[in-house]
C-alpha cells in the first residue's frame, strides 16, 4: 500500500509531453542567442571594456527564456519585463541600504517586489532575481547604489526587449501578445450550449489565482476546442456541403474602384481573383484597398505618384496592383474539421474552395461553417425525434 502510494507520488513528477514543434524550439533557441548577445554587446559599446558594471546580469537569462520561448505568456510582455525589473531593482537597492542583515534584506526585497509587481500589473518572475542581485550582488553592485536601477538593469532590459521585438517581427511571430478585443461570442451562445466571455471572467475571478495565460488566448483556445469537438461529431460533412456556391470574382485588370463597388454591393469582405481559365491567382479584400490608400483622402496624391513612378500616371489602379497572391485555399472534398485551425490560428475570414482541377467553385466563411453545423444539428435532432 505504502509502496504504491510512493510510486504514484513519484510518477506525479514526470513532466507532461511538450507539444511545441521542433521548428519553434529552434526558433526560440536562436532568438535567445541573438537577444543575449545583443544585450551584452550593447552594454559593451555603451560603457566600454573598463566599466565597473556587469555587461550581463543573471536575471536577463531568465527573461530571455520568457521572451523567446513563451512569448504568449502574460509574464513575458513588454511592460512585465520593463516594469517588473525596474520595480524590483529599486526595492532591492532600498532594502540593501536600509537592512544590514543580507538574508533579511533579500527576503524582504523579493516579497516587496512581488507585491509591487502585482500592484503595477507587471509580474515578471526573473525580476525576483533582480531584487536578489541588488542585495547579494557584492561590493561592485552595492557601490552603484540606485544607479543599479538604470545601469545595468534598465539598459539591459530595454536592449533585450528591443531584440525580442525585432526578432519576433522578422520571424513572423506575434509579439507583443496583446489581447485581441471584440472576440466574444454573441450573447445567445450560452443558450446553445456554449459560453460567453462573462462566464469565463466569472470563473477566473472565482478561482482567485493568477494563470500564466492571457484570458483572450484562453477564450480562443476554449472556443476552438468547442468547435473542434462539435465539428468532429459531423465528420461526414465536407467543405462542398457548406460552402457558398455563388462567388463574386474579379480579374487582375478589374479597376480597384469597380472591385470596391462589388464588395459594398454584395456585402462581402473579399473577392477572389481568377484568370481566364478560372484558376485562382489571388484575392482582394477591403483591407487591401484601404491599406493601399486607394480609398483614403490621400488616394489621388499617392495614386498619381505611384503611377508616375511606374510610367502609367493616367492609368487608374487595378485589382492586380493591390491583391494578395498568397491565398489560403481548401479542397471541396476536405472534411470541415480542416477549417477549424484555418479560422482559429491563421485569422482567415473567407477561404476559397477548389475542385480537383484547382478551379474555384465556392467560398467558405465562419458563418458558413457555423450555419452548416447548425443545419446538421437540426437534421439529426429531427431524425432521432
Amino acid at each position: 500500500m505504502i509502496r504504491s502510494i510512493a510510486l504514484r507520488w513519484l510518477a506525479s513528477f514526470i513532466p507532461a509531453p511538450v507539444a511545441v514543434k521542433w521548428q519553434e524550439r529552434a526558433r526560440s533557441c536562436l532568438g535567445a542567442l541573438i537577444g543575449i548577445a545583443f544585450t551584452g554587446g550593447s552594454m559593451y559599446l555603451l560603457l566600454g571594456p573598463a566599466a565597473n558594471i556587469p555587461l550581463l546580469v543573471a536575471p536577463m537569462g531568465a527573461s530571455a527564456v520568457l521572451l523567446f520561448a513563451v512569448p504568449a505568456s502574460p509574464l513575458a510582455q513588454p511592460w512585465s519585463i520593463i516594469g517588473g525589473n525596474l520595480v524590483s531593482a529599486t526595492i532591492g537597492v532600498t532594502c540593501a541600504h536600509a537592512i544590514a542583515d543580507p538574508t533579511l534584506a533579500a527576503a524582504l526585497a523579493v516579497a516587496l517586489s512581488i507585491g509591487g509587481m502585482f500592484a503595477l500589473r507587471c509580474v515578471h518572475p526573473p525580476s525576483g532575481a533582480v531584487a536578489l542581485t541588488a542585495v547579494l550582488g557584492g561590493p561592485a553592485i552595492h557601490a552603484l547604489g540606485y544607479r543599479f536601477v538604470l545601469e545595468p538593469i534598465a539598459v539591459q532590459s530595454v536592449a533585450l526587449l528591443a531584440a525580442a521585438l525585432t526578432y519576433h517581427a522578422v520571424t513572423g511571430h506575434r509579439y507583443p501578445h496583446a489581447g485581441r478585443q471584440n472576440r466574444s461570442a454573441p450573447a445567445d451562445d450560452a443558450s446553445r450550449g456554449g459560453f460567453t466571455r462573462a462566464d469565463l471572467d466569472t470563473v477566473l475571478k472565482r478561482r482567485g489565482e493568477m494563470l500564466d495565460i492571457d484570458p483572450d488566448d484562453l477564450e480562443s483556445l476554449l472556443r476552438e476546442t468547442q468547435l473542434q469537438a462539435f465539428s468532429r461529431s459531423f465528420n461526414e460533412l465536407n467543405c462542398e456541403d457548406i460552402m457558398s456556391r455563388h462567388v463574386v470574382t474579379v480579374c487582375v485588370t478589374t479597376r480597384a474602384t469597380t472591385a470596391w463597388g462589388l464588395l459594398k454591393r454584395n456585402k462581402v469582405k473579399a473577392l477572389p481573383v481568377i484568370d481566364a481559365a478560372g484558376n485562382l491567382i489571388g484575392i482582394v479584400t477591403r483591407t487591401d484597398l484601404v491599406d493601399k490608400r486607394v480609398f483614403s483622402k490621400f488616394a489621388p496624391i499617392t495614386t498619381h505618384i505611384d503611377g508616375w513612378l511606374r510610367g502609367d500616371a493616367r492609368r487608374p489602379p487595378t485589382v492586380g496592383n493591390v491583391m494578395s497572391t498568397e491565398v489560403r485555399t481548401i479542397a471541396a472534398t476536405a472534411p470541415i474539421t480542416d477549417l477549424v485551425p484555418m479560422f482559429a490560428h491563421h485569422g482567415h475570414h473567407h477561404i476559397p474552395v477548389l475542385d480537383a482541377a484547382g478551379h474555384l467553385i465556392g467560398m467558405i466563411t465562419q458563418v458558413d461553417l457555423i450555419s452548416g453545423l447548425y443545419r446538421q444539428t437540426v437534421m439529426k435532432a429531427q431524425q432521432t425525434a
